[in-house]
């Protein structure tokens, strides 16, 4: 992005904040500083920490019912804002906006760092799930449990892109749109109608309110959303290039690490951008210390918003169960 454009958005970001944080969510986010980012989070409750992952198009309102029973059963709740989304910023203005799996990842173990936690229980799905599956792949001594929703999503961000079959081709139109100029356009001109008709074809049986929706998408207003979407998805299918730092960490990726810590998975029976793949020796064996795989009927992609016991009675499971 041209440097002009960078000082543009950075003098604009301010002004943003100010205008997201005039309509608080009930729980104010805190801030803590990496090296890259500042990331807002929502803290809540005390004890082990366990640490939720929102994906694309979403934020940490994703997780409001998962959290009180968390919370109740005495651990505390980090909820952050992945890079793009809500008050999450760039501290450079030069610096590169990239969403590639490595480097949500690798925020995911800055975030902790920066808090001085050195284990934690994690979930997250969409991109929040390739976060976890990375670090509880890469770093099996930081997380205690994870719960991961949509399975192994680790990438093999070198090897060519393969055709699928045409009912999931289709269903993948918006990273084809995304590959587009015209995509770029269109996801910066209509943000919020686009990231809603999302929400409804990915949980085509989840009836959400406008005030759901409205709460969720002005994190989508953040400057740098549309720079980190698109680079997400051409990365991804080899139409941009990563980030020189996270070379090395791609290729350990590319190999497809084990799961290695306990683990969870749960599937949205009606996902719709990929309905649950049959249960099959192959995708178990990606998983070391599979406690469970549970198709959650009457969900679909949004599975914390709509099946919210789910995934916080995986998480209980998961961490009572390493007590025992």
């Amino acid at each position: 992005m041209p440097h002009s454009r960078r000082t543009l958005l950075k003098a604009s970001a301010a002004p943003w904040i100010t205008g997201f944080a005039q309509t608080p969510p009930a729980h104010a986010a805190k801030t803590i500083q990496t090296s890259v980012l500042t990331i807002a989070y929502e803290d809540r409750g005390r004890g082990f920490p366990i640490i939720l992952l929102h994906g694309f198009p979403d934020d940490v309102r994703a997780f409001d019912e998962v959290t009180p029973p968390l919370v109740k059963a005495g651990y505390r709740v980090l909820v952050p804002y992945l890079r793009g989304y809500g008050p999450t910023l760039f501290h450079d203005s030069s610096a590169p906006r990239m969403g590639e799996q490595a480097a949500i990842g690798q925020d995911l173990i800055d975030f902790a760092d920066a808090l001085k936690i050195s284990q934690f229980a994690v979930t997250g799905y969409d991109w929040g799930g390739r976060a976890a599956c990375i670090a509880a792949a890469l770093h099996p001594d930081r997380v205690r449990a994870a719960v991961l929703i949509g399975g192994y999503t680790i990438q093999d961000a070198f090897a060519a892109p393969r055709p699928a079959a045409p009912d999931v081709e289709r269903a993948l139109w918006y990273q084809w749109y995304f590959n587009t100029e015209r995509g770029r356009a269109g996801l910066a001109a209509n943000r919020r109608s686009l990231c809603r008709l999302l929400w409804q074809l990915w949980s085509p049986t989840w009836h959400f309110s406008d005030e759901t929706y409205n709460r969720t998408a002005a994190s989508f207003d953040n400057p740098d959303f549309v720079d980190v979407v698109i680079h997400s998805y051409r990365h991804r299918n080899g139409n941009a290039p990563g980030e020189a730092r996270f070379l090395q960490m791609e290729h350990e990726l590319a190999d497809r690490p084990k799961i290695q810590v306990p683990a969870i998975v749960l599937h949205g029976a009606e996902d719709g951008v990929a309905r649950p793949p049959a249960d099959s020796p192959a995708e178990r064996a990606m998983f070391t210390k599979l406690v469970a795989r549970r198709v959650v009927p009457g969900a679909g992609h949004f599975l914390p918003r709509e099946k919210p016991d789910a995934v916080s009675s995986a998480l209980l499971e998961l961490l009572t169960r390493r007590k025992s």
